[in-house]
Formats: C-alpha cells, sequence, structure tokens
C-alpha cells in the first residue's frame, strides 16, 4: 500500500517507522525542517517538506494514488482540511485523522472524515472504569450507521437491579448483546436474563442514545418511586 502521513511528530514517525518495517511504501510529509531531517536520517527518502493542507503539496507527493491518508498534526484543524483536501481533491478512498479534542469527532465524522483517532479518548476508555462519574464506556465505533459499540457497568443502587432485560424499557436501535458478571462469565441474555448488581453490560446503540442508555442501567432506584 501507498500511505502518506501528514505531521512528523512522533506519532507520525514511529507510525511511519512501523509501516516501513511492514513493507508498505510511505511518504510523511512535515513542515519542520529539523523534523524532515531526522526522519531522512533514520528511515531514509520518505519525507517531504510541505504543508500538508496544501494541493500543490499534496500533489508533489503523489496523494492521487495513495491508498490511505493518515493526518496527525498536533492542530485538529490542519488534519480536518488535509484529508478533506486529500479526499475532495485527489479522491483518496480511505482517511485517517488525529483528534486532540474528542469533541470534535463528530463535526469530523459529519465531514467526511472515514476514520477518527483520538488519544486524549483511547486514554479516558481505559480509565473510565476506575472513575465512578464515567459508568458508561465507547468500545468500539462501527463503520457508518453512527452506531458503537459501549459497555455500562450496572451499579449496586440501579433500579434495574433483579429485573428481567425483557422489563427495560432501552433508548430505540440498542441491543444488549452480552452481560458479563462480577466473575468475568459472560452471558448471551434473553428476555428473561436477571439483571445483577456489578453486571457489565455490552450494547450496540447510536451515539446520540448513549447517554439515555447509561440513564437506564444507573438510575438509583429511590428515583423511580
Amino acid at each position: 500500500m501507498y500511505i502518506i502521513i501528514v505531521g512528523g511528530g512522533k506519532a507520525g514517525y514511529y507510525l511511519a517507522k512501523q509501516l516501513v518495517e511492514d513493507g508498505h511504501e510511505v511518504l510523511v510529509i512535515e513542515k519542520d525542517a529539523a523534523k524532515c531531517q531526522k526522519i531522512a536520517d533514520e528511515l531514509g527518502d520518505i519525507v517531504l517538506r510541505g504543508d500538508g493542507c496544501e494541493g500543490i503539496t499534496l500533489e508533489r507527493a503523489g496523494t492521487g494514488r495513495a491508498d490511505l491518508f493518515i493526518a496527525l498534526t498536533g492542530d485538529d484543524e490542519d488534519n480536518l482540511v488535509a484529508c478533506q483536501v486529500a479526499k475532495s481533491k485527489f479522491n483518496v478512498r480511505r482517511t485517517v485523522a488525529r483528534i486532540n479534542n474528542p469533541k470534535n469527532e463528530a463535526v469530523f465524522k459529519k465531514l467526511g472524515i472515514d476514520t477518527t483517532v483520538s488519544p486524549t479518548a483511547l486514554v479516558l476508555a481505559n480509565i473510565e472504569q476506575e472513575l465512578p462519574s464515567h459508568p458508561l464506556i465507547p468500545l468500539l465505533t462501527i463503520k457508518g450507521g453512527g452506531l458503537e459499540i459501549v459497555e455500562v457497568k450496572v451499579p449496586l443502587h440501579s433500579a434495574m437491579v433483579g429485573k428481567r432485560i425483557g422489563e427495560l424499557l432501552l433508548p430505540q436501535q440498542c441491543l444488549i448483546t452480552v452481560i458479563i458478571d462480577e466473575e468475568g462469565v459472560p452471558r448471551i441474555p434473553t428476555s428473561d436474563t436477571l439483571v445483577r448488581a456489578g453486571d457489565e453490560v455490552v450494547a450496540v446503540c447510536r451515539r446520540e442514545s448513549e447517554d439515555a442508555l447509561r440513564a437506564v442501567f444507573t438510575t438509583p432506584a429511590k428515583e423511580t418511586e
């Protein structure tokens, strides 16, 4: 595959290094002369000095034949613009953009970026189980359709403890796929499956329904009386 990476910082450097070792044709586009020299010295002639947001630079990079275009700069706006130019002007089939502010994800998706990667969201997802203020954890975004696979841990005080799955009023287009008990044993739920405190409920739902799904399992029993 021919892969273009915009941004020669640490993320771009190490990604390029791995891709080259895997046998891919790689080109890194970077503005900073010192970073370009470092990449050239250590990885060879795989770097182009220039602005990855500019059409003329992308033309010099041969973006029209790229199989994958990845924007990894530290600026969300630059990543968005670079991917949009690659897609609209050079018809790149797949674009990937780094998002430093997770709140920008919806905008990137709406504007046609195929895949987004948020380091902040990845770190948060790995620590959210230890944060009582974040009972719902996004596990995976399903390409197209705005669907995500999420996990909700049922707290001890939940109004749903002791109820059957068939009794739950789930948001539209939400589907419970598996329930993992406190001992780590997975169960495929049926309408008669009982919800127990400490269960980890894995579900598929739309992004806009995440808050409603969280509320189903975390609303305290006293609030429903």
